[in-house]
């Protein structure tokens, strides 16, 4: 359900247009909704070999703010209250398989190494289960497990919770589930959501084809039927290069009808989730301080290093402009979202109560090695996999007129989204001309800035108008630390080479230096031995109209608005703070939580 609107006693601009959700025909009355797209439940093969037998059901119970139980043995709740919108994604290969092979009614239960995936010897589980990994990352079924009546059923059941959570105007669910496309380890998973109550009668998944261009081609054919739905790319900074590249699954290059096809399939991509944030890497964005922020590039399921090279989201936008240039269309002209890849029911967005994502395995501190413990050098493969550089995050932010699935649905394929490492911090990107001065102290200002220009997700024309306004909007969380400063991402490309800007544009101490174009440094607020902040700093409000000091008509760029908070204790403090025990040496001590809007992008 929606969360009462808290106004930290600013009134009128400064609300942000929080109020009732009203009719469609005014978007200048959209507010700000949250939730998470991409939530797994025992009926995944992974999640329920981790230990998880958590249902659907319960999952929705947890983002409408009740407390569910963890596989390790403790409740799980939100601290935030319940979110706006939720959907269970389970993986669609083998789809409710491992818990029928997990009955004794079922004749699946018969599989000869059923018995071995459930013991509870660890290398007779290795073994049994390394037949599925394997078989998701060459995309080969294995035939005995291959049992698509099961997976109808199971399918059945995600639709059939998501149908009977939907409370429009209060809560709203979508179907969905994740393809999970894997080859050579690398990460080119999607989560696929449907728009209504209708849906396939079967999920595509990996086991169906590794090539995501014949996953589009599935969704093209159901909406031919009038089934709406799109997928949604996550962890690109584990796909080892393979998310982003300049060439077709085929390796051919990429064309005009490629970049209309993933396009209308694929409007936005996930920014920030527990396995790491795909902004971007200090190795492509040398110049932005903030650039190191939660990376992971371990291979899924493995100890090797993943590519960096095609891997992140702002050099996708910048190599998307380049494609542009050549073929008259853009791939890569995406909006963003974050969501939290749980595989607990519930996500663990919140990092003063961290409780991991993969059920037994990181559902304590020792699995979770924030501290370090004696014999973890001798952990190899997946057993190695460093679960203290996961995240507490993320979560995804919509503007939408009502908290439906036709309104929601609606901002996802328009873009206007914006992603979050976890706190609800509510962030917003007009851009335009003509806007009246002090256009923020307007109670029309919302109206003005949809009717004079256009929100994040959409394309500017310069029309020779020289230099636009953005107009910048950004609001705390009320539970978490106050905003330090607000930044604006310029990305384009300029003779083949790939090229970014970073400004900060508001600061909650003075004004951006003209020739650095950065605040004034900030003095640390949080007292990392007790996890305290100075409530008094950071701002509960950054907002500015801003003109590009370097602009350029000729220049087709993207901008997308980056906010950050003031330092707060990362999770893996919290839990050394609690052990009594150092913080190990390879972690940071603090975070700075952030939000990123989806870009605008101006043409010449």
């Amino acid at each position: 359900m929606t969360r009462p609107i808290k106004t930290y006693g600013l009134t009128g601009a400064a609300m942000l247009a929080l109020s009732s959700p009203v009719a469609a025909d005014e978007p200048d009355r959209r507010q700000a909704l949250f939730g998470d797209v991409h939530v797994h439940t025992g009926l995944s093969f992974d999640a329920y070999i981790f230990g998880i037998r958590r249902t659907p059901d319960d999952a929705y119970r947890y983002a409408l703010g009740e407390s569910v139980r963890h596989a390790s043995g403790y409740d799980i709740q939100l601290k935030g209250g319940a979110l706006d919108f939720y959907a269970v994604t389970d993986h669609s290969e083998y789809l409710g398989v491992l818990p029928a092979m997990d009955d004794a009614a079922s004749p699946m239960s018969a599989i000869d190494y059923a018995k071995d995936m459930f013991s509870t010897v660890r290398e007779k589980i290795g073994t049994a289960f390394g037949k599925v990994f394997q078989s998701i990352t060459s995309g080969k079924p294995i035939p005995e497990m291959d049992n698509r009546d099961v997976v109808r059923s199971a399918w059945m059941e995600l639709k059939a919770a998501a149908d009977r959570y939907y409370k429009p105007g209060k809560f709203t669910t979508f179907t969905g589930y994740e393809y999970t496309s894997q080859p050579g380890y690398g990460n080119l998973h999607r989560v696929v959501l449907f728009k209504g109550a209708r849906v396939p009668d079967q999920p595509f998944g990996a086991l169906d084809s590794l090539n995501p261009e014949d996953l589009w081609t599935w969704l093209d054919g159901n909406r031919a039927k009038g089934i709406d739905g799109i997928a949604i790319p996550h962890n690109s900074n584990v796909s080892d290069g393979r998310m982003f590249q300049m060439t077709d699954f085929a390796g051919k290059p990429i064309d005009s009808a490629y970049a209309a096809t993933r396009m209308r399939n694929e409007p936005i991509v996930e920014m920030s989730q527990v396995k790491g944030t795909s902004d971007t890497h200090p190795l492509l964005s040398p110049n932005d301080e903030w650039a190191d922020f939660e990376t992971y590039d371990t291979l899924l399921g493995t100890d090797i290093k993943g590519k960096t090279d095609g891997g992140y989201i702002r050099q996708a936008l910048q190599r998307g402009l380049a494609i542009e240039e050549k073929t008259g269309r853009n791939p890569y002209q995406f909006g963003l979202i974050g969501s939290s890849d749980t595989h607990n029911a519930g996500g663990p967005v919140e990092e003063d109560h961290y409780f991991g994502k993969t059920g037994l395995n990181d559902g304590s501190p020792e699995g979770r090695r924030a501290v370090n413990y004696p014999g973890e050098e001798k952990l190899a493969g997946s057993n190695a996999t460093p679960f203290y550089k996961w995240s507490a995050a993320g979560l995804a932010g919509v503007w939408a007129e009502r908290n439906n699935r036709e309104d929601i649905f609606a901002a996802f394929r328009r873009k206007e989204t914006f992603a979050t490492s976890g706190p609800r911090i509510k962030v917003r990107l007009f851009a335009g001309y003509d806007y009246p001065a002090a256009i923020f102290a307007r109670k029309d200002f919302a109206k003005l800035a949809y009717g004079q220009g256009v929100p994040m997700g959409s394309d500017l024309a310069l029309g020779g108008r020289g230099a636009p306004t953005f107009l910048a909007q950004a609001m705390k969380d009320a539970n978490s630390a106050g905003l330090q400063r607000l930044q604006i991402i310029r990305g384009w490309s300029e003779g083949g080479q790939l090229k970014e800007a970073v400004y900060d544009m508001a600061c909650a101490s003075g004004v951006p230096d003209a020739k650095t174009h950065r605040c004034p440094a900030v003095a640390a607020n949080v007292d990392t031995k007790t996890c305290r902040i100075n409530p008094k700093l950071g701002a509960p409000e950054l907002k500015i109209a801003w003109r590009d000091p370097d602009f350029d008509a000729k220049r087709r760029a993207f901008y997308y608005v980056r906010v950050l908070e003031n330092p707060t204790c990362r999770w893996s403090t919290y839990e050394a703070n609690l052990l009594g025990k150092p913080v190990r040496k390879d972690l940071p001590l603090t975070i700075q939580e952030r939000a990123w809007s989806s870009p605008i992008w101006v043409r010449g």
